[in-house]
């Protein structure tokens, strides 16, 4: 929240009112009927535990925060679209499915970001972070003209 401190000291000053008229709240402490069901609070919980852990600051872009989500253990698995999005609007961030989808693709582009078909058809995204085994020589490769002219 970004605020003269004049106004913003306004804006908490009305949070009590505010609150006291959202139903179910009762004497600055919200009633029973208010709390998730343990199924649901469950659920909460682990939605909280698939989404991306990063610090989104004031003049991040959009491919930004995209890349810094695909940076943390969370963009090491397929993603689609959607998740992205879920992703973003849980950082408070909305921005219309193309935006994201743009930004998804020119990331790929740059290589930042891996993207291919899913089974479904549906483009998935991944980390471009996952460095790929490669197998060793059996033999050295010579390193000059003067070895690579000497027979074995």
């Amino acid at each position: 929240m970004e605020a003269d401190p004049e106004h913003l000291r306004e804006a908490i000053d009305l949070v009590p009112e505010l609150a006291s008229k959202l139903p179910g709240f009762k004497g600055g402490e919200p009633s029973p009927s208010n709390a998730l069901p343990p199924r649901e609070a469950n659920e909460a919980t682990q939605l909280r535990a698939q989404l991306p852990v990063v610090s989104v600051e004031k003049g991040d872009s959009l491919s930004d925060v995209i890349g810094k989500f695909f940076s943390d253990p969370w963009g090491m698995e397929r993603r689609k679209l959607s998740d992205v999005r879920d992703a973003l609007q849980s950082y408070g961030l909305n921005y219309p499915k193309q935006s994201v989808a743009v930004a998804l693709l020119r990331l790929a582009k740059t290589t930042r970001i891996r993207r291919f078909r899913g089974d479904d058809g549906e483009f998935v995204y991944t980390s471009s972070n996952m460095v790929p085994r490669v197998s060793q020589p059996a033999e050295p490769l010579p390193t000059d003209e003067f070895a690579a002219a000497q027979p074995n």
